[in-house]
Parts: structure tokens; C-alpha cells; sequence
């Protein structure tokens, strides 16, 4: 196991109507907000007017920023930080999925910076400060809501990156599973995917004594494996909802980081994917991450065992051990075939002729390598893209 430091600052406000505390929750730390959200979908469930409401009853002024997409752009950060620049806003409230507080952490970090915000998101720039950020959660997959990531999408060459940097983990995350009903099937299916992959980016590590973690990992996984399958049946059942969204958090919060490294390979492959086609994050890593485990599965065969057996529940009576290796990966596989997603880069309508443009920029040249399981070199990637096809 090596050394680590675990600190998580977010305050989580987890449970039914909670998202109506919003006002009384920001009225101790600021009396204007930037209020950033995506489509139209919080103000046909009702949640535009409950958090509009919240914030006038605690005379808390808002200016919108709304029409944020999956995969967020650069371009709405920018005019995220224009706003709150020219109205001098210094709290930012997200309400929305991943892109959503994604996009409000990356504005947070923008506003106190003087130059260009991506120059924090290409490594030229070190994250000092920020501005406080609040999140109510209404699509649990990115685990953004209590994470210090934040992934942007930059227009000019479609460059997909990510930031971390602990200034940008969220003052405090409400989540109400009942805001999650509504989700459509194939967009839970995503988040689930998004959740899982979390998890195992983590559980492939080369750290050695790390069971513990690894059991929390495991029981992580199971716990979206059996609820995801409840609510695409019932989209109304909260205890199976809230089971997904306390999960997704705990994905990716660090706490299942604790004591090992991670890869992170098959992410660094999926921004890829995203960034050029606009694929859905968790369909992308349901395509990418059975692909990369079988091109790795042989550097440490009895991991994947253990993956196989703990997780997927595989009989030791198979053969061998490559034989249970591989029966994991069939099981994950077919498992994201059965909640909706594609497994297969045809599946995902994601053409064979940008291979090359896409291993580029993972690896950016010959020499440099992704991940930490196994180095993941131009050519692994070309490789892992030819069996994802």
C-alpha cells in the first residue's frame, strides 16, 4: 500500500427536498451567484423554479448561464467568466450533471486568473485560487460534485483536457435522488457506465496489499450492476436511485483511491472519442475500457481474476485463469449490451479514419505514454482502437 493523504471538504446534502435549502446553504458565503445550468430540462421538472425561488427568499441576485452541452466548451467558460467579471459575481452555483459543474469549476478558476483559463487545463498554469462553487446534482455519473477534476472541451482543434487541482472541489453538493426520475434510460445507462469506469481505473493498479480498497471498489461496482438494471424497470424507485448517486460520488471522491494508483489509460483514450464525435462520455468508456483490458488482461492476469470472480461472480471451475480473465471482460461487456450502451465503435457510429488524429493527441508523440497499469504508447492506442472496432 503506498502513503496517501485523503481530505474531502465537500459538504454533501443527500435526501428528499433538499435541493430547496440552496438559498439558506449560499446565504452564509455570498448575496450574488452566476446560476449555471444546461438545456431545458430543469425548468420542465420544476427544479428552475424551486432553486429561483430559494435564492429570492434569501435576497440572493443571480445572473444565468444556461445552455451548457455534454462535453462542455471552452467557449461558454469563457462567457461564464465575462459575466461574472462585468457583474462581480465571486460564487458560482451549478445546477445540472457533470458538464455542468464541470463548466462551473472551470469558471471558478477563470475569474481570478488574468490570462486564458485553458492554460490551467494544457498545464501551463497552476491553479492558486478560486471561487466557490456549490452544485445541486441532477444527473449522478461524473462524481464532479465532489471531485477536484474538471474536463473541457476547446472548439479550436476539439481538444478535450481535464483539470485538477483541490481549489475546485465544490464548497457543498446537494443531491436529491427524486431529481434523477426523469433521467431517459439511455442517459442513466451513460452515467452508469461513467461511475463504473471511475472505479476501475482505480482498481487496475500494480500497488500490491491494497484489499481493502479494492473491496470498497468491488462493492462499489456491484452496487451499480444491481441497482442500474432496477431503474431502468422503475424509473421511479428512489432507494435504487439513491443507491446509483451516493455510489457515483463515492467513485470518484478519492476515497477508493486511497493507497494505490490508478491508470486512467482508457479516459485518456475516451476524451478522444468525445471530443471529436461528441459521444457520450459513458458510452465512449463503454466502448474504450473492455477493448484496453484486452489488450492489458496478461500483464497481471490474476487482477483481472479477481475482477472476474469478485465482481462478475465467475466460477473458478473454468480451465485457467486466462479463460476466467477473459470471462470478466465478456461479463462487463455483454452487462453494458444489456442497460443500452454500445460496446463496439460501429455500435457508437465513430468512423475508423481518425485513428491516427486520436492516438496523436492521447500521447501527443511516439515517446510520451498514458496510464500506469500498463504505458500506453501511440501504438498501444492504435491497437486498442483496432480491437474496439
Amino acid at each position: 500500500m503506498e502513503n496517501f493523504t485523503f481530505k474531502n471538504p465537500t459538504k454533501i446534502i443527500f435526501g428528499r427536498g433538499t435541493e430547496t435549502s440552496i438559498g439558506t446553504e449560499i446565504k452564509g458565503y455570498a448575496d450574488k451567484v452566476l446560476f449555471c445550468y444546461g438545456g431545458g430540462s430543469i425548468k420542465k421538472s420544476g427544479l428552475y423554479e424551486k432553486v429561483v425561488k430559494a435564492l429570492k427568499e434569501n435576497n440572493i441576485e443571480f445572473v444565468e448561464l444556461s445552455g451548457i452541452k455534454p462535453n462542455p466548451r471552452l467557449s461558454l467558460v469563457r462567457e461564464g467568466i465575462k459575466l461574472c467579471r462585468e457583474n462581480n459575481i465571486k460564487f458560482i452555483l451549478a445546477v445540472g450533471g457533470g458538464s455542468v459543474v464541470d463548466t462551473g469549476k472551470a469558471i471558478s478558476v477563470g475569474v481570478p486568473y488574468a490570462k486564458d483559463v485553458w492554460n490551467f487545463y494544457i498545464g501551463k498554469r497552476i491553479v492558486k485560487e478560486a471561487l466557490p462553487t456549490a452544485v445541486i446534482l441532477t444527473i449522478p455519473a461524473t462524481g464532479s460534485e465532489s471531485s477536484n477534476s474538471s474536463v473541457i472541451t476547446n472548439e479550436d482543434g476539439w481538444l478535450k483536457k481535464g483539470l485538477s487541482s483541490e481549489y475546485i472541489r465544490p464548497l457543498f453538493s446537494i443531491m436529491n435522488p427524486e431529481l434523477t426520475f426523469t433521467l431517459p434510460a439511455y442517459q442513466t445507462a451513460c452515467g452508469a457506465a461513467d461511475i463504473m469506469a471511475h472505479v476501475m481505473e482505480r482498481y487496475f493498479t500494480n500497488v500490491k496489499y491494497v484489499d481493502f480498497t479494492d473491496r470498497l471498489c468491488e462493492a462499489t461496482l456491484k452496487t451499480i450492476i444491481n441497482n442500474v438494471k432496477i431503474v431502468l424497470e422503475e424509473p421511479e424507485n428512489y432507494d435504487a436511485r439513491a443507491e446509483i448517486m451516493w455510489a457515483g460520488t463515492i467513485a470518484h471522491n478519492d476515497l477508493l483511491s486511497t493507497g494505490r494508483i490508478g491508470d486512467w489509460a482508457s479516459h485518456k483514450i475516451e476524451h478522444e472519442l468525445s471530443a471529436i464525435y461528441d459521444i457520450a462520455h459513458g458510452a465512449g468508456l463503454a466502448i474504450i475500457i473492455p477493448a484496453w483490458m484486452k489488450y492489458v488482461y496478461k500483464h497481471d492476469i490474476n487482477r483481472f481474476v479477481q475482477f472476474a470472480v469478485r465482481v462478475w461472480n465467475v466460477e473458478l471451475s473454468f480451465n485457467s485463469y486466462e479463460e476466467i480473465a477473459l470471462e470478466g471482460i465478456r461479463r462487463l461487456t455483454e452487462f453494458f449490451k444489456e442497460i443500452g450502451l454500445p460496446t463496439t465503435l460501429k455500435e457508437g457510429n465513430i468512423g475508423y479514419d481518425r485513428f491516427e488524429e486520436m492516438a496523436d493527441k492521447c500521447t501527443t508523440s511516439d515517446t510520451r505514454a498514458v496510464g500506469q497499469f500498463v504505458k500506453i504508447k501511440k501504438q498501444d492506442v492504435l491497437n486498442i482502437l483496432e480491437l474496439a472496432k
